[in-house]
């Protein structure tokens, strides 16, 4: 017995597949996924099809030797490479909120202007762009139809220590509801607005919005959102001024770190409860 994102794959499973293989001898692999997402009514909350991460399951089955996929028609795309750059010009705000004139957040993926965010992070961010997978979501923030910041928000980390014990919830749980958990995994005020406040005033706005963004898109809300912060370069500030609660350190590993010793910069982890009784919903199991 296998197991994959928490689906059991048995060898009548694989078998099943096999199969699916050789009466397609044609179908490319995407096309293979979305036959099988189809015959295992496999869908997401919203009713999209889950071929992202069926095409994931295949391919560990493929390198596994369980099965013989079709050659990829082209190379996979690296995570890190960066998005086109979009120019943009430069106009410097400065002043007090007030003068900042009226702020928009607009959520931008799978809009014109999602590249333009994807190009302002890849060039203004400490950490660059990273291409978001699972369920994810991008935000431009405007004045005056001005480019100033942009967040991202991505599905929360399955495993974090610090976030795990503040919730408080079992193993279940967490497996059932850690969708309910967004992560905050870019924030950038461009370098150019200098605005004492914007950002916690910017946290506080996006807090506001986010479940409901969410549920339009993925057919379900957000109780809980996290991030890091690093300590060697920030100390966090605008996250307790907009009165998210430190939560601990991250242990430096990472997901698949193959000992105990750190691999990476300890980060502090920071989180903020969209809901009353987020506890109480993250820790129950339907």
């Amino acid at each position: 017995m296998l197991r994959y994102r928490g689906r059991a794959i048995s060898a009548e499973d694989v078998a099943a597949i096999r199969k699916l293989i050789a009466d397609h001898p044609e179908a490319r692999r995407r096309r293979l996924s979305i036959m099988l997402c189809e015959a295992w009514a496999w869908h997401q909350a919203n009713g999209a099809m889950r071929d992202a991460v069926c095409r994931g399951l295949l391919l560990a089955l493929h390198r596994a030797g369980h099965i013989t996929l079709p050659p990829p028609q082209c190379g996979p795309v690296p995570r890190w490479r960066a998005p086109r750059r979009v120019e943009v010009l430069a106009v410097p705000r400065e002043g007090s909120l007030g003068d900042l004139g009226p702020v928009e957040i607009r959520q931008v993926r799978r809009t014109g202007d999602e590249a333009l965010v994807d190009s302002l992070i890849a060039e203004h961010h400490y950490l660059g762009y990273a291409r978001p997978v699972g369920e994810h979501l991008k935000y431009l923030v405007t004045a005056e139809g001005w480019p100033v910041a942009c967040f991202c928000y991505t599905s929360a980390p399955r495993h974090l220590g610090p976030r795990d014990r503040y919730i408080g919830w079992s193993m279940a749980a967490r497996k059932a509801n850690v969708r309910y958990v967004a992560y905050q995994c870019r924030f950038l005020i461009l370098p150019w607005v200098r605005v004492p406040h914007l950002a916690s005033h910017l946290l506080g706005r996006i807090a506001r919005q986010l479940s409901g963004d969410w549920q339009e898109r993925y057919a379900h809300p957000i109780y809980l959102t996290e991030t890091f912060v690093d300590p060697e370069r920030y100390r966090g500030t605008c996250y307790r001024a907009a009165n998210w609660t430190y939560l601990g350190m991250t242990t430096g590993r990472g997901k698949d770190a193959p000992t105990k010793r750190p691999t990476r910069s300890l980060k502090q982890v920071y989180g903020y409860p969209l809901v009353k009784g987020f506890r109480q919903r993250l820790c129950a199991i339907a």
